[in-house]
């Protein structure tokens, strides 16, 4: 069987069965470990799949945003504890951007005892702030998103551009090692990548399972500018290690003690 019949019967294998495995495969079509993983890599490369630890994953896509009344049912427990570990990581007197989102917000709730400044456009921090939240918290400008509560767009550069933060905690609706971090609003996107730019510490993302393979319409930054990505257990498996490794990306999977 040449190369191209036999990543097509990959890519159609992977499309009713949402997930492939390497050995799986290569005992199916008689071939290599090595051969399989390359063929994974080129359907990869066209942009049909997403690499996992030991497989790939089709590539899902994500047009439209979904209501944050309905993100924010979604994954409570994994983002607590996203949000938990993704507090752990953040030191007295930092300054710390943190964008929209409901996992973000968790780690926003996280933070309420912390000695910090918090830069974020994510609107329900203010929540949080009025319960005796011991951080200083900055909100910048935009146009207010009732679907995202959030501020973002062009009117958020001014205070941003004025503002060098030690670390950023980023929320994503898409984080894929190959396409990087996307939003489907252009203005999230716009506001998401000028906090990483202005961030001189580590930039850490946080994500449950299902935003990892996810592209959607607009690139925010490239996947190498992520330091850290924590996610949850399911989050994890779909990842591939070999590829973090290689992106120097560190992996934590909240919950799961180190």
């Amino acid at each position: 069987m040449i190369p191209a019949d036999r990543q097509r019967q990959i890519l159609n294998l992977i499309t009713q069965d949402g997930v492939v495995q390497v050995q799986d495969l290569s005992e199916r079509f008689g071939v290599s470990v090595l051969t399989i993983r390359r063929d994974l890599d080129h359907l990869a490369n066209e942009g049909l799949v997403e690499r996992t630890h030991g497989g790939a994953t089709l590539r899902r896509s994500l047009p439209v945003e979904p209501a944050y009344t309905q993100k924010a049912l979604e994954f409570t427990q994994e983002k607590q504890l996203i949000g938990e570990a993704a507090a752990a990581l953040i030191e007295e007197g930092d300054t710390v951007f943190i964008n929209s989102g409901s996992t973000t917000y968790e780690v926003i709730k996280a933070l309420r005892n912390h000695r910090i400044t918090i830069v974020t456009n994510n609107m329900d921090a203010a929540w949080v702030a009025n319960e005796d939240a011991l951080f200083r918290l900055i909100f910048v400008g935009g146009v207010y998103r009732t679907r995202s509560h959030s501020v973002s767009g062009g009117l958020s550069q001014p205070i941003l551009n004025q503002i060098y933060a030690n670390k950023s905690i980023i929320g994503v609706d898409g984080f894929s090692l190959s396409a990087g971090l996307t939003t489907p609003v252009i203005e999230e996107a716009e506001t998401t990548r000028l906090m990483i730019e202005r961030t001189v510490g580590k930039v850490i993302v946080v994500a449950t399972n299902n935003k990892v393979g996810v592209l959607s319409n607009f690139g925010t930054v490239d996947a190498k500018e992520v330091d850290v990505l924590i996610t949850d257990r399911q989050g994890g498996i779909l990842l591939s290690r070999q590829e973090l490794e290689e992106k120097k990306i560190e992996l934590i999977i909240a919950g799961v003690a180190c």
